[in-house]
This record gives structure tokens, sequence and C-alpha cells, in this order.
């Protein structure tokens, strides 16, 4: 049996599992829109305007990114849950904005709205707060996965509940959601600690400081891969695949469900038997071959989803890490506002992504798109071979590591 400091506490199994329940409970409203949302913006006046479409869903990635540090830094001043609560209040509004919104315009300010319920600094800096170092990442992986499974969940159910309410009833619902991750927060969420007080650092600081640049430059080029090769991978499965769009869950699902499985021994590895770099660089590396794979052999089903089963190894091993790291690198007091910084880095490198994504494969085809992202990774990878990785923190009485 392991030792009890190895085992995580009933407090940090129920921080971690009611956290990532609130994640799950906001980003699932998110994802139900996303895959029928096109359809109902034809119905809309000016809805056949695709750049307005193409806005009203990255507005929210926009707005995201400009508010995840202020929150980050309010969470250090005026406590994480209260900052929380005001994230999801906002976020809530902006859904029932968007329900109601007689035009695109209007879904445009819902869509803002919901953007500027930017939580996910204050939420992961509360998940540091309340697991011990040594159980961090695997409270961080609860997180990530409960993102990846309402992602594939969505794509799901989204056209089955879009026929039976609307879209305006999948917006109120994701409202109605916001709302209920609130009374999740209060009810179930463990005390949170008295807030630090942000100390007089300069944010220049925080955003230059060599360590949380590494992280940084890591979790901007892992949602930038993620959204560039998404911009070609559905048309890939259509067209190599032989899988018609409405069918593509067949082959997420799986995938993100048995990477699930396969992630685990990762973790435990990374912070059981204090093996973060190995795994860290290694998940970087195996980001190299996803790419490179896809450059070279993309063109049947088959290979598509063995290397989308590896994608999501990779990904989910590094969304778990990448936060617990930013957490232990940071000074306590500016661990909300690291937070920030990161989140930022990440809306940023969706929407550049997606962007230049859609660009390489507008200009040079969908295998160029595979080639850039295989670059940038492989540039990663030798960034990520120069990080320092914080050493596992010893339980009290523990004989030290050799």
């Amino acid at each position: 049996m392991s030792p009890p400091s190895d085992r995580m506490s009933p407090e940090e199994r129920r921080a971690g599992a009611s956290l990532a329940s609130i994640f799950a409970l906001r980003m699932l409203g998110l994802f139900l829109i996303l895959p029928v949302f096109s359809v109902y913006a034809k119905t809309l006046p000016g809805g056949d305007n695709l750049a307005l479409v193409g806005f009203a869903l990255g507005a929210y990635g926009l707005t995201q990114a400009f508010f995840q540090i202020p929150y980050g830094i309010a969470s250090d001043i005026f406590g994480r849950k209260q900052v929380i609560v005001v994230g999801l209040l906002v976020f809530a509004l902006g859904s029932f904005v968007a329900a109601w919104a007689p035009d695109m315009n209007w879904i445009i300010v819902g869509r803002v709205l919901q953007g500027m319920g930017a939580i996910s600094a204050a939420v992961t800096a509360l998940a540091a707060d309340l697991t011990r170092e040594e159980h961090r990442t695997k409270v961080m992986a609860m997180i990530g996965s409960s993102i990846g499974l309402v992602f594939a969940l969505s794509l799901v159910g989204a056209p089955i509940l879009y026929g039976w309410i609307g879209m305006s009833g999948l917006f109120i619902m994701t409202g109605v959601l916001a709302l209920a991750a609130i009374v999740l927060l209060l009810k179930a969420v463990p005390p949170a600690p008295a807030p630090h007080g942000h100390e007089k650092l300069p944010l220049r600081r925080v955003i230059f400081d060599a360590d949380l640049l590494r992280l940084n430059t890591g979790i901007f080029t892992l949602h930038m891969v993620q959204m560039a090769m998404f911009v070609v991978l559905p048309h890939a499965l259509v067209e190599h695949g032989g899988l018609e769009a409405a069918a593509h869950w067949k082959v997420y699902l799986p995938a993100v469900l048995v990477s699930f499985v396969v992630m685990v021994p990762a973790i435990i590895a990374a912070e059981r038997k204090d093996k973060m770099r190995p795994v860290f660089i290694a998940a970087v590396g195996l980001l190299v071959v996803v790419q490179a794979g896809l450059y070279a052999l993309h063109e049947s089903l088959w290979a598509l989803a063995l290397w989308l089963l590896l994608f999501f190894v990779a990904f989910n091993v590094l969304e778990a890490t990448l936060p617990s790291l930013v957490s232990r690198t940071a000074p306590p007091s500016a661990k909300g506002a690291a937070l920030g910084v990161y989140n930022t880095t990440q809306a940023m490198g969706l929407f550049i992504g997606g962007a230049l994504g859609g660009y390489i494969a507008q200009h040079f085809g969908d295998n160029a798109v595979f080639a850039a992202c295989t670059g940038l990774v492989l540039i990663w990878l030798a960034v990520a071979s120069t990080m320092n990785f914080p050493q596992r923190r010893q339980p009290a009485g523990a004989a030290p590591t050799v």
C-alpha cells in the first residue's frame, strides 16, 4: 500500500472533482454550440455574412485573452471564489443575451460577454491552493480530462439537443449550467485559503520570467497546433477516411476515452515517481511524431484514428502538467497573475492557430499545415529540453530521493 502522504486527501479529491465539474459545466455549454452554430446563424439577419459568423465564434476567445490576467490578479487580491462567482455571473449574462439575440450583432455581444467571464486562471489557481505539490498534476489532469470528455460528448449530443430545444435553448442551457456551477463552487469546493494580497511584483517580471516564459511558450504552441490541425482534420476524415461530418464523433469519442486510460500511468509516473522531466519531454516528442505522421500518412481512416489517439494522449498529458508546473514555478502571491498570463497565451494560441491554419490550408494545402505544425512542435521540443523542472517536495519524515 502507498504511504498516506502519497495519497490524495479527501479534501484534495473533493476539490479536484468539484473544480473539474465546474469547468465541465461551463465548457459543456460552449462546446454544445460549436457543432451547430453555423447552421443556426443562417436563420438570423446578418447570418449570411461569414465574416460575422466567424467573428461571433472567435469573439469569445479574444475577450478571454484580454480578461484572464485581470481576473488572475483580482483572485490574488480579493480571493479565488469571489472572482470565480463574478466571472460565472458575467458568463451566464452573456449566454442569456445570446439566447435572446434577434440578429448576429447581438449574438456577438453575447459572445463577448461570455468571454469576459474569464475564470480559468482563478479556477486553476484555486486548484493549486487546495492541493499539495505532489498531487497537483493529478488535479489538473482531472480538470483537463473533464474538458476533453465534455468536448467529445458535445459532438454527439449537440445535434440532438439542437433538434429538441433550438439554439436559443442551448444558450439558455449554457447560462443555467454556469449558475449551477456557482452553487457547486459554494457548496462543494473546500474553503479557499485567505488571499495573499498581490505583492508589488511588476507584471513584466511574471511575463518575462525565463521559466514561466518557457511554459507559456509551450501552452501557446500546444493550442496553436491543436487549432491549426483541426482546421484540416475534418476535411481529411471526409476525403480520406470516407466518414461524413455527422459521424466524426465515432473517431473523436473513442480516441478521447482511450487517451484518458493511457494518460493515467504517465501522470502517476510524473508525480509519484518524480519523473516530470522525461514524461513532459516524451509528450512533446510524441506530438512531433503525430504531426510528422499526419504529414506523411493520413490517407486512410485507420491512420487518422491512430494519429488522433496519440495526439489526445500527448495533449492530455501536457494539458495536465503545464498548469501544474506554472503554479509551482510562480511566486505564491502572484500565482493567479501567472496563471492569468498562462491562460492568455493559451487563448491567443487558439485564435492564431485557427487563423494561421486556415491561411496555410487555403494557399498551400492541407499537408502544409501538418508540416508547419511539425516545425512548431520541434521548436517547442528544443525549448522544453532547456526547462528547469521544480523538484517534488518531500513529505515530512520521508527519506530524500537519490
